[in-house]
């Protein structure tokens, strides 16, 4: 279920009680973004580049109505559109994923470009040694060295 309601602005994870409304996930039909969004069709010519940018809307079953958002951040509107996707079974196709994917598949051709021949590479993390006997780890300079 997406629960959904009128929230203050200012407002912070508001309770899952004071959510009134909410929609089945199965009856979800589609996510539209950017100009292709009912809220921003209607106000053609009114809207700015940045609210068209972090526009989207949920369209479901119910006699084809829409939860129209604007997303505060283009990371929120990234969030909010790629986890929407996934849930509707679809690809991720935000710049936040990609690049994300980027930096996961340059570390691992970094390490496979490493020279690991001949190093042993445990199957277990090795033992945690067992803590200090006291933790006074400073040198005492008040007594003066005769």
């Amino acid at each position: 279920m997406l629960h959904y309601g009128d929230v203050e602005e200012n407002a912070e994870n508001p309770p899952i009680e004071t959510l009134q409304e909410k929609i089945p996930v199965a009856d979800i039909k589609g996510l539209l973004m950017g100009k292709d969004c009912p809220h921003m069709k209607e106000n053609k010519g009114k809207q700015n580049k940045q609210d068209l940018d972090l526009a989207f809307s949920i369209t479901y079953d119910v006699e084809e109505y829409s939860l129209n958002f604007i997303a505060p951040s283009r990371t929120d509107f990234c969030l909010w559109t790629d986890g929407l996707s996934v849930l509707l079974g679809r690809e991720m196709s935000s710049e936040a994923m990609r690049s994300e994917l980027e930096i996961l598949l340059s570390m691992e051709i970094k390490l496979r470009l490493l020279d690991l021949e001949n190093i042993p590479i445990p199957d277990s993390a090795p033992v945690v040694p067992k803590p200090p006997s006291n933790y006074n780890f400073c040198y005492d300079f008040s007594q003066t060295e005769q």
